[in-house]
């Protein structure tokens, strides 16, 4: 198939079209959901406030502190783990304090969660100890009980948030069936 990209560099490719062998997956890739493979750029997937307008997590930060909360997992229709996307500036929360016990009335399922620092950098705090955490870093949660978060300490920070549960199969979370049916 040759090397896939997914848009043109800007300027173009040195004033020429596509090198041969090269795929623009922006266009070919009609429907995510349901494509046997493909890919998109983060900034391109959906967030928290464009599908759900009064989803509380994200509309009580607009402005100043705010981060975008990007639905990956609804975006390709994955049915194997939950994954989403959190892109924010120095000083945003990336990663709201809480726990992924089995909870019912909190809306989690107990899952463990490994959160993938792609670019920028952050600090994560988890039961109270802060984790350094640049491009590049893994930080991975196995005890559902204990509290996370995270804040952006420098600008374009982009954190890929992993999760599901152990020892049993995935199914899509409560909090996500509640709010993006």
């Amino acid at each position: 198939m040759g090397r896939v990209i997914l848009a043109p560099p800007r300027g173009g490719v040195h004033g020429r079209s596509w090198p041969p062998g090269v795929v623009d997956l922006s266009t070919q890739m009609t429907d995510p959901r349901t494509a046997p493979f493909g890919a998109v750029l983060l900034a391109d997937v959906a967030r928290a406030t464009d599908v759900a307008p009064d989803y509380p997590d994200a509309t009580e930060r607009e402005g100043a502190g705010a981060r975008d909360f990007h639905l990956v997992r609804r975006h390709f229709d994955i049915r194997a783990f939950g994954v989403n996307g959190i892109t924010g500036n120095a000083g945003d929360e990336m990663v709201e304090e809480h726990d992924e016990r089995d909870d019912e009335a909190q809306l989690t399922d107990g899952h463990e969660e490994l959160f993938a620092v792609m670019s920028g950098h952050a600090v994560f705090t988890v039961d109270g100890e802060d984790l350094d955490a640049p491009a590049g870093t893994l930080v991975f949660v196995r005890d559902p009980a204990l509290v996370r978060s995270a804040r952006a300490t420098a600008d374009g920070t982009a954190i890929l948030a992993i999760g599901g549960p152990a020892g049993r199969g995935f199914e899509v979370s409560r909090w996500e069936r509640a709010w993006f049916p």
